[in-house]
């Protein structure tokens, strides 16, 4: 059986350096809570490769996909917890993704991105955001957050 990677001792495992944090408006349906956290953390994995891992295979030889590397995670907050939770991200210059309110009546990316664009940064109806970096850093972010129960 052919080996989809060699194995690899230089991976970093825990306890990780970064942090990645997903944070919820406490008042989403649970599709609503799965759907934001999936985009979110897509959205991070695209803008730090260094966090995917290797792919996956299974003692037949069957191929899966690599993941986030590290955990996710997810914690919910107030609506003002969310938007102070992106300022802190933005004035730190950490990698942030949003998602609004908005983006649940879009139809795809081009009106996403739209939706988004026709809104302040300071008056986005924030019902997720997501943010990278380090584990102190992160925690700071955050502040006022829970975690998901």
């Amino acid at each position: 059986m052919e080996t989809l990677f060699a194995e690899d001792t230089t991976d970093v495992g825990p306890p990780w350096p970064t942090k990645i944090a997903v944070v919820l408006r406490e008042d989403l349906l649970p599709w609503q809570e799965l759907n934001v956290t999936a985009f979110l953390a897509s959205a991070v994995a695209a803008a730090v490769p260094e966090l995917i891992g290797r792919p996956y295979e299974d003692g037949d030889g069957t191929r899966y996909l690599a993941m986030i590397r590290q955990p996710v995670l997810v914690l919910t907050g107030s609506a003002e917890v969310l938007a102070r939770a992106r300022t802190r991200a933005l004035e730190r210059g950490l990698p942030t993704s949003v998602f609004t309110a908005d983006l649940f009546a879009t139809g795809g990316d081009a009106e996403n991105r739209a939706a988004v664009r026709a809104v302040r940064g300071a008056d986005l109806d924030l019902v997720g955001i997501a943010v990278h970096g380090p584990k102190n850093v992160v925690d700071k972010v955050t502040k006022g957050a829970h975690m998901h129960p």
